[in-house]
């Protein structure tokens, strides 16, 4: 299974913007690949929440981080992105990376499950 080493998190305010980064450990082409954030607050478990088709780039958002979320990847770099506007503290967590080609759909990407986490990033929203 692919790993990610994610990077990117911090301390942001609310109403402000971070942008997250991770890349496949080993670095490889992500062709062919759904990805995915998933973010894990205190507490409760892995939640999908931007992911991408593997074909055409397709995109699924959770409703809400709809409109304020953006997915986008670099395959050849091996390397999947987050751009968090609009911040709120209900958004703290830690962030996590995925990758799969036995996943097909970004909505089903989203909801899936059994992947290998790295350590993640953390995101902490507050004033």
């Amino acid at each position: 299974q692919l790993q990610f080493v994610e990077s990117g998190g911090g301390l942001g305010q609310p109403g402000g913007s971070l942008r997250l980064s991770c890349v496949s450990s080993p670095p490889l082409s992500l062709d062919y690949y759904s990805v995915g954030w998933f973010r894990r607050a205190p507490g409760q478990g892995h939640e999908g929440v931007s992911c991408m088709r593997g074909t055409d780039g397709t995109t699924y958002y959770e409703d809400s981080v709809k409109g304020r979320f953006t997915i986008s990847r670099d395959n050849a770099k091996g390397t999947v992105y987050l751009q968090i506007n609009s911040l709120k503290p209900e958004d703290t967590a830690v962030y996590y990376c995925a990758a799969t080609r036995r996943v097909t759909d970004a909505q089903d990407m989203c909801h899936a499950s059994g992947f290998l986490w790295g350590q993640g990033t953390q995101v902490t929203v507050s004033s």
